[in-house]
């Protein structure tokens, strides 16, 4: 029996050719023979308590000059697809939660959702890390900027970040008495109206913050150290780092090791796990991806072993 996928995304118009996770993943569905369908968040709608969308048929091409095609659309039942990927990328806000319910009635019907809809509610990217003590730096959640300056002064040399960002974004280090720590905190913070982050600043950030994408809880094993520019403290390759594809350490194992049973409990397939020297940052579970240049580095094919994960889930659920 063919398999039908549908994917949620950005416009793949717009995506990166070399780099793309989610296309590294619809060539392993289309190498499977697997139909695929084309979504965007504008696309799902509820009606009559039923998950809808127009959704396109879709084929994918490995050319970097036409690498997708798009049929005309066609409103259909979301049940009617055997697993969904849901590769929205953040922000993780309200449009974004509300695609979550209408997924969630596809999921009560029957189609596999990858993440599960309740997963990726419960898992703040940055809060989730933070779950796992034994494995992070001293870290902070606070939206009260007194709080935040003590621990500032406490630790001297400090990440402040939000909790709801990607790619880099808006994340300052505030050194030893540096005179920017109350704007900076008033800026995020809101002046105290929302929550944000505050870690001990990790110098091995300088050799690269690891990404280790983990499978139905296995960790691959090779990860892609972002390296950051010269001068720049965010290795994200959205903010100009360089990728090294590298094999994971012993820490870098047991890490993945903590968080493992913690993903499986929340149907969180398909994850990435930030790793700066000894310690776990954050933990992606929205859109992960690096897929591309750690297959680029070690011949891999994280795409089809994540293919050959939802077979086995669609097989166990028959």
């Amino acid at each position: 029996m063919t398999i039908k996928l549908g994917v949620v995304m950005d416009p793949i118009a717009d995506i990166n050719y070399k780099k793309d996770t989610t296309l590294a993943m619809l060539w392993a569905a289309t190498a499977r023979d697997w139909q695929l369908f084309y979504m965007e968040q504008k696309d799902l709608y509820l009606r009559d308590g039923e998950a809808r969308a127009s959704m396109s048929p879709l084929t994918v091409f490995q050319n970097p000059d036409n690498w997708y095609d798009l049929k005309a659309p066609q409103d259909c039942s979301l049940a009617d697809l055997d697993v969904i990927l849901m590769r929205k990328d953040p922000p993780f806000d309200n449009e974004y939660i509300y695609s979550t319910y209408i997924l969630e009635d596809a999921e009560r019907r029957g189609s596999l959702i990858v993440n599960r809809c309740q997963g990726l509610r419960d898992s703040n990217e940055k809060v989730f890390a933070t779950q796992f003590p034994q494995c992070c730096p001293p870290v902070l959640v606070s939206r009260d900027m007194a709080r935040l300056r003590q621990f500032h002064k406490e630790h001297n040399d400090v990440i402040f970040k939000p909790l709801d960002g990607m790619g880099g974004t808006a994340i300052f280090r505030a050194r030893e008495d540096d005179p920017n720590v109350s704007v900076i905190l008033e800026t995020l913070t809101e002046y105290g109206q929302q929550s944000i982050m505050a870690q001990r600043y990790i110098p091995e950030i300088v050799d690269g913050d690891k990404r280790i994408l983990v499978i139905n809880g296995e960790a691959v094993p090779y990860c892609l150290a972002r390296v950051p520019l010269a001068g720049e403290l965010r290795g994200n390759l959205a903010a100009g780092g360089t990728g090294r594809a590298q094999p994971l350490t012993d820490r870098d194992r047991w890490i993945a090791e903590q968080v493992a049973p913690f993903l499986r409990e929340r149907g969180i397939l398909f994850a990435g796990l930030d790793v700066i020297g000894e310690y776990l940052t954050e933990i992606n579970v929205t859109s992960p991806t690096c897929i591309r240049e750690i297959d680029a580095g070690y011949d891999l094919d994280i795409a089809g072993d994540l293919m050959d994960c939802i077979v086995g889930e669609l097989e166990r659920r028959s």
